[in-house]
């Protein structure tokens, strides 16, 4: 993910060159005598209230270049000259590879989120969907969680678990309730954060409010019974709603007006904070697995609502995860797996494969001072990783995550400027009017090749392009130049959600038959749609 709009050489647009298929690029080895060992980093990834100076060490002999744009450094990255620091001064994602003659380390990335000694109201970690239900499988997990919670808020006033705490069908599971309270009530001891308060709401898959209830500290689920409750945070509101039900209940409706009417009018330009599982209907992610239209319409009246909601498991390196018009509404991620918009493909192991989903952890870590709310994105775990293992799901990955405390993307800032409920609407900023229309651009000469892949068949390489966000997907058509079939047409996830950013993709062309002409056309595309100029290119299997 970058984090700053970077100054790109024009495209080559059509690169119509016959290529030779080439041997496919090597991957950079995790053992044997001549392979470095990784760099060490000399400051922790995490929070700090000033800049920050780096220095790597690697093993005699190597030498360690590094990337500040979250993608994985080459042999052409910036080198580190031992002595020289590398200076931090806004939010970074910082990869660094030890090289030794051909050969280089596994990446390590860290995260940095740079802020001034001015000290926030309220730090409040949202999360959701944590889906724990076996204890063994989850207490490394969640150590490692909690020690990047440590890292950015080592004393959170709050931690929001946003619904779906369990996996609960309607298979009677409600007692997985208490597995949960246990691995918290275990990591909060030991990270001494015996101040912070949990604040629960209730999600599809948490079986009943009564088993909520039977299974958490009171004080963690409050409510008086129709699963709705007001909190504080560090003297900042915060209102839980249950959208189960909020759209068919009145009295959770009249409450949420009233309660909101009421903080608003006492404070105009304060933030309310609003948690709830199920997304509000035409706000983040363009709609997708939102419900509850009524809430939508209640909150219209309040911009000083900052809406946080989970379910839907999408991920928080898509900046479509805040949205503004009437409030804030805000897509927490997932804690267990996120998902992509469905109907493209992603590059695994086994192939190019119908897949939305990753084995990606992600939570927000929000500040709220007296005249913004910071709202920063921030992978538990993002290391590459196929959530399928032979055939099987396999989300139950394990620590260490190499991708453990980076960036998912650039802090969101939220201000409520003006005196009026409509001059401060006029203010927003990640509003419809000003969304993103920059499209990706290719950078080199050559960013389309073929090659072998490492079953001996034939791969289109894909070298990313880079956008001011991120690339979501390649549109990819390889056509045979004799008949006019097509050999793939597809559209290619860019991995933006893996940490660091791969440098290509190995495109996989099944159908490819030795001796045929091939024609490939490549599009990048950003979240918005934005596309970039097209590339192309034709190569002999």
């Amino acid at each position: 993910m970058r984090f700053a709009p970077l100054v790109i050489a024009t495209a080559s647009a059509a690169l119509l060159v016959p290529t030779a298929l080439a041997a496919p690029a090597p991957v950079p080895a995790t053992a044997g005598p001549a392979t470095p060992a990784p760099p060490a980093v000399d400051k922790p990834g995490g929070r700090y209230e000033h800049g920050v100076r780096l220095a790597f060490r690697a093993e005699r002999g190597a030498v360690v270049r590094y990337t500040l744009d979250g993608t994985t450094p080459t042999r052409h990255s910036r080198l580190y000259v031992p002595g020289v620091p590398v200076r931090i001064t806004q939010d970074t994602n910082v990869t660094a590879v030890a090289f030794r003659g051909g050969r280089a380390s596994v990446p390590v990335s860290r995260g940095y989120l740079v802020r001034s000694a001015e000290k926030p109201v309220a730090r409040v970690v949202v999360m959701s969907d944590v889906h724990i239900g076996d204890y063994a499988k989850n207490t490394g997990k969640w150590a490692s969680f909690f020690d990047t919670i440590g890292s950015v808020f080592p004393r959170p006033d709050a931690i929001l678990s946003n619904g779906d705490m369990i996996n609960d069908n309607g298979d009677g599971k409600g007692p997985d309730h208490a597995v949960v309270a246990r691995i918290f009530q275990e990591n909060l001891r030991r990270k001494g954060m015996t101040g912070t308060q949990v604040l629960l709401s209730n999600g599809n898959h948490d079986d009943s409010l009564a088993q909520i209830r039977a299974h958490y500290p009171k004080a963690w689920f409050p409510d008086a019974g129709g699963g709705f409750y007001e909190s504080s945070v560090g003297g900042v509101p915060l209102l839980t709603l249950n959208t189960e039900t909020y759209n068919s209940s009145t009295e959770q409706q009249n409450w949420l007006k009233k309660r909101m009417a009421e903080l608003t009018a006492k404070s105009p330009n304060t933030p309310v904070l609003v948690q709830g599982h199920r997304p509000a209907s035409n706000t983040v992610m363009d709609g997708q697995q939102a419900a509850n239209p009524k809430l939508t319409a209640d909150l219209s009246a309040f911009p000083q609502a900052v809406f946080f909601s989970g379910h839907s498991h999408l991920n928080l390196n898509d900046d479509r995860s805040v949205h503004q018009k009437d409030f804030t509404a805000v897509n927490d991620g997932s804690m267990s797996y996120v998902e992509m918009d469905h109907g493209y493909q992603a590059v695994t192991e086994e192939g190019l494969a119908n897949r939305f989903e990753s084995p990606t952890s992600q939570a927000l870590f929000v500040e709220v001072y007296k005249d913004r709310t910071e709202i920063a994105r921030v992978n538990m775990a993002a290391d590459k990783h196929d959530i399928y293992t032979g055939g099987k799901w396999s989300a139950d990955w394990q620590p260490p995550y190499a991708s453990a405390g980076t960036l998912s993307g650039r802090s969101w800032t939220v201000r409520l400027k003006g005196r009026t409920a409509q001059q401060i609407k006029d203010n927003f900023t990640y509003t419809a009017a000003h969304r993103n229309t920059t499209a990706p651009v290719f950078t080199g000469r050559r960013p389309l090749s073929a090659v072998r892949d490492a079953k001996g068949g034939t791969a289109l390489r894909i070298a990313q392009a880079r956008d001011d966000q991120m690339v979501h997907h390649y549109r990819v058509d390889v056509t045979d130049e004799t008949t006019g079939a097509k050999a793939l047409s597809s559209k290619v996830l860019a991995e933006y959600y893996y940490a660091p950013l791969p440098n290509s993709l190995d495109v996989p062309l099944p159908a490819a038959a030795p001796g045929t002409r091939y024609a490939a056309r490549v599009t990048a595309v950003d979240a918005y749609g934005n596309a970039s100029a097209e590339v192309s290119m034709k190569f002999r299997r």
